[in-house]
Parts: structure tokens; sequence; C-alpha cells
């Protein structure tokens, strides 16, 4: 389980960043890892709306958003994005982030490719300003709504402040330490229910992708599904994306990670390899299996098409198993 913190304000250690790290705490005590990117750090250029997104489902501009923030936008579980009120809006920094979600949008609303993710990734909206505005909230809220939307998030609420104008007043706040608490715990609780998976294959590149995707597409909401390879490739193949994308689920910006990198911080019920063998290290399981697929790399399309289907059929088999996965 992945939080992931939007920090939008361009003072570091001010009260948004108070705010946001309370919450990551928070998080952290329930067993997520978690990110935070200082937004105000990043090389992040405003959108130039040309309009390449819609049609072909990427960005263009070559900043730290195509390199860095599009892939952890689509492996986050929890995305939070933290701002102080900058004319009833966001700083502009983190606007601009939000507006170059519109790829995101694109590939959901142009491309009509579903996000496997989308069926259980929430967001959650941390802001506070400096003065008592009646109406101080509500713009940052509605963005903060289809912000979501565009990158495949249920908004799940927020926390709000008024009257803030320095890290002191944040830190003497009656209620923010319980709010926090209280908010993270039923924000989580769903992910810390879920059963989890492991998919390993030699790569990381095709068939354990194929496999976490599945799962998270058909039972993501109830099921953690991780993949992770024993020899990591550099980026995951582009006939398995067009494979995927026929079946109308979208792999773009997943990046193939280790198998350590993928248990970090989970510890799986069940354990699935795809026949790399010794290659994959032995971890304790309760129910470990290896389907011994044949390696699609390399191949043509066809080949994968055949590969992509035997997973589907064998990752719907093993959902209907899973109310018997031991906890």
């Amino acid at each position: 389980m992945l939080v992931l913190g939007l920090q939008g304000s361009p003072r570091k250690n001010g009260s948004t960043s108070f705010l946001l790290s309370a919450f990551m705490n928070e998080a952290e005590k329930l067993g997520a890892q978690t990110r935070v990117i200082e937004v105000c750090e990043k090389n992040i250029l405003p959108c130039k709306e040309c309009a390449v997104c819609e049609k072909e489902g990427f960005c263009p501009i070559n900043d730290d958003m195509k390199h860095e923030i599009y892939p952890l936008l689509r492996n986050a579980d929890v995305i939070v994005p933290a701002t102080p009120i900058f004319f009833y809006h966001t700083t502009a920094q983190l606007k601009a982030l939000i507006d170059r979600s519109q790829a995101l949008w694109a590939r959901k609303y142009k491309l009509k490719l579903n996000d496997p993710c989308r069926k259980f990734r929430s967001g959650f909206l941390l802001s506070l300003g400096a003065t008592r505005g009646k109406n101080l909230f509500e713009g940052v809220c509605l963005t903060a709504k289809y912000f979501f939307d565009a990158v495949g998030a249920d908004y799940k609420g927020s926390l709000t402040y008024r009257c803030i104008e320095s890290p002191g007043d944040i830190k003497k706040h009656p209620t923010i330490t319980k709010e926090v608490k209280e908010a993270v715990a039923i924000l989580l609780k769903p992910f810390i229910d879920k059963k989890k998976i492991l998919f390993a294959c030699r790569e990381n590149a095709c068939r354990s992708q194929i496999a976490a995707a599945f799962t998270q597409h058909l039972a993501g909401d109830r099921i953690e599904a991780v993949s992770g390879g024993s020899n990591p490739a550099n980026k995951i193949n582009p006939v398995m994306i067009e494979a995927m994308k026929e079946k109308g689920i979208d792999m773009a910006f997943r990046r193939p990670k280790s198998i350590d990198k993928a248990l970090s911080g989970t510890q799986p019920n069940v354990i699935i390899t795809m026949g790399c063998g010794e290659e994959c290290a032995f971890i304790s399981s309760a129910n470990r299996q290896n389907w011994n697929l044949p390696d699609p790399s390399d191949k043509p399309i066809d080949f994968m098409r055949n590969v992509r289907d035997e997973i589907e059929k064998r990752v719907m088999a093993l959902i209907e198993k899973s109310g018997t996965w031991t906890k």
C-alpha cells in the first residue's frame, strides 16, 4: 500500500508540510509505505494545451511529470494533495501538476483505457488558509474532485483548517491530532483488510505485470496485487502493452521492479511464480504456486496474446479461491 503525498506549498517546512507530515506519520503507523513529492522543487512545466495527450495519451513535455510523477500517480493506492490557499485556490506549482493530469484523463475518456487500479485508488485533500472566509475551500475542493477523477481515484474527503498563519498555529490547533488520526484510520482500513498476492517472474516486464494488472482490475477492491522480478528489465515489454490494450487495460507508466522492492511493507498470503524457477528466491508463504508459463519476451503479439489469455483465466480462478487464503 503506497500513500503518495503532494506537498504543494513553497514553504517546505511550513504549516502545509506539518499537516501532511502528520498525515503520513499516521499512515506509516498503520503499515503503509509513504512517499512525499515536494512539488515546488520539481521541474513541472505548465500545460501548453497542445492536445497531443488527447490523441496519443501521453504529454510531450519532457520534465519531471513524464519521468517521475505520472508513474507515481499510477502506482499509488492513496493520493493526498496538500496546499495552502492562494486566492481561494491551490498554489500555482500544485495547479501545474493538476493541469498536466489531463494526460491521464485523456487515456481514460478519450482512448477508453481502464487503469487497473481505478477500482480501489483513493484521494484525500489537505488544505489550510489564513482567513475565515466562508467559501475559502470551495474552489480547491472542486478542483481536487476533478483531479482525483482524472488520475483514477475516488474522492474520500478532506481536512481543511482556517485562520492558520504560521506553523505555530497549526501545531497549537486543538483537534488536528485527533482528526488526522481518525481520517487516516478510516481511509486506510479497506487497504489494511485486503488479502495480498505477489506475482514474480524474471524481468517483471510481461507475465507478472499482466497477472497483477488483471487481479487489480477484477478484484483490486479486496486483493492487493504486487509484482516483481528476480532480474528486473529496464522497461516493460511494449508488445505486452499492446496486447493488454486490446483488453481495454492500460499498462502505461508501469515500471519493472525487484521482488524485494515489491514486497517492501507487504506480507503476501499467496506467491505466484511464472516459471522462473530457482531465480526467484524462496519466500515463506501460506500458499505458493508456480504457473510455469512460457516467457513471451521477444515473441510476436500472437504469442503474447496466448500468454495473456492464459494468465487471465488463471487469475479469475485464483480470485474465486481467494476466500480460502490464510490471512
